[in-house]
């Protein structure tokens, strides 16, 4: 092997180290964010802010365009509530 292979070879497996440590606070993280998030759009009014539309579109599958207050409200219900 050359010396640019194991380079990769030492990469990928800094790599693979670096996912399963940062994957566990990472991970801790969303779901304190969803519960956050879930949280302040049973607050809000309907024109909700960039950072909450994204949320919402992420968690529905779909263009927050193509959602309504119905969907949103059912997808909030659908959510577990942690806090």
């Amino acid at each position: 092997m050359g010396a640019r292979r194991e380079r990769l070879d030492q990469r990928m497996a800094d790599q693979a180290v670096s996912r399963r440590v940062n994957g566990i606070p990472k991970n801790a993280a969303r779901v304190r964010k969803q519960a956050r998030l879930v949280a302040l759009v049973g607050q809000l009014a309907f024109p909700y802010t960039p950072t909450i539309r994204s949320w919402i579109s992420e968690a529905a599958g779909k263009p927050f365009s193509q959602l309504d207050e119905a969907a949103i409200k059912a997808l909030l219900a659908a959510q577990p509530a942690k806090a």
